[in-house]
C-alpha cells in the first residue's frame, strides 16, 4: 500500500506534466536519468505483452535541423488553412523545441512484434498503437518526475521521419519527443495561454450508463 505522500506526488506529477516547447535549457540529460525514463516507458502495459515500441535516440544536430525544417514547412501548410482569427492565435504558438531540447526520441510502432497471434488484438487492430501511446505516457510522467520537459512534435509526414531515422517500412513513427532539462514548466498549457483552446471541465465529458450528447460543452 502506498503512503498518502506517494499518492500526492503521483497526482502532482500528472497535473504538472506539460507539452514543453520554449522552456528547454539544452543541458545534457544524465545517463542514469535517461535510462530510468526509458525503463519506465518500456514498463508500460501492452496488448498481448507484445511490447510493440522502439525508441530511436536522436542527438545529431544536423538530423535535428533537417527535421525542424520539415516541421516548419508543415506548420506553414497548416497555417494556410486557418481563418484570420485562428491564424493570429496560431502565430503566437511555438510548436516544437527540436534543436533547443537535449535529445529527440522517436517512438515507433512495430505491428509484427508478437505477431501473428497477438492476444487481444484480433478484434481491434489499433490496440497495438494504443500500447505505444501508453509507453509514451509512462515516459512523459517519468520525465516530469525527474524534472525534465517533454514536447510531442506532430507536424510531420510519417514517410519523412521514417526515412530520416532509418525505420523499416513496416514500422510506423508515432512521435518525435523533444526531451531535456527545462527552466520551468508553465502553470497553464501553451494552447490555453495563447487562446487556441480552453480545457473542458470534467462534467462536460462525463457520462453515466449511456452517452448523452447534451453533456458536450
Amino acid at each position: 500500500m502506498t503512503s498518502g505522500t506517494d499518492e500526492r506526488l503521483l497526482y502532482e506529477t500528472v497535473f504538472r506534466r506539460r507539452d514543453t516547447r520554449a522552456e528547454f535549457t539544452g543541458a545534457p540529460i544524465p545517463a542514469e536519468v535517461l535510462r530510468r525514463v526509458l525503463s519506465a516507458a518500456h514498463a508500460a502495459p501492452s496488448v498481448g505483452l507484445s511490447q510493440p515500441w522502439d525508441f530511436v535516440l536522436v542527438s545529431d544536430m544536423d538530423a535535428r535541423k533537417t527535421f525542424r525544417e520539415h516541421v516548419q514547412t508543415e506548420r506553414e501548410l497548416f497555417a494556410g488553412q486557418l481563418d484570420a482569427e485562428q491564424a493570429r492565435a496560431f502565430a503566437r504558438i511555438k510548436i516544437e523545441g527540436i534543436v533547443e531540447s537535449s535529445l529527440g526520441i522517436v517512438v515507433s510502432y512495430d505491428p509484427s512484434r508478437g505477431a501473428p497471434a497477438v492476444l487481444g488484438r484480433h478484434a481491434i487492430a489499433d490496440t497495438g498503437l494504443y500500447s505505444v501511446c501508453l509507453a509514451i505516457q509512462n515516459l512523459w510522467l517519468a520525465a516530469t518526475a525527474e524534472g525534465l520537459g517533454v514536447g510531442w512534435v506532430s507536424f510531420y509526414r510519417e514517410e519523412f521521419l521514417r526515412e530520416l531515422v532509418g525505420l523499416p517500412g513496416a514500422l510506423r513513427p508515432v512521435a518525435w519527443l523533444c526531451v531535456g532539462p527545462v527552466r520551468d514548466l508553465p502553470a497553464v498549457p501553451d494552447l490555453e495561454r495563447h487562446g487556441w483552446r480552453e480545457r473542458l471541465p470534467l462534467n462536460a465529458v462525463l457520462h453515466h450508463e449511456r452517452y448523452r450528447a447534451s453533456n458536450q460543452a
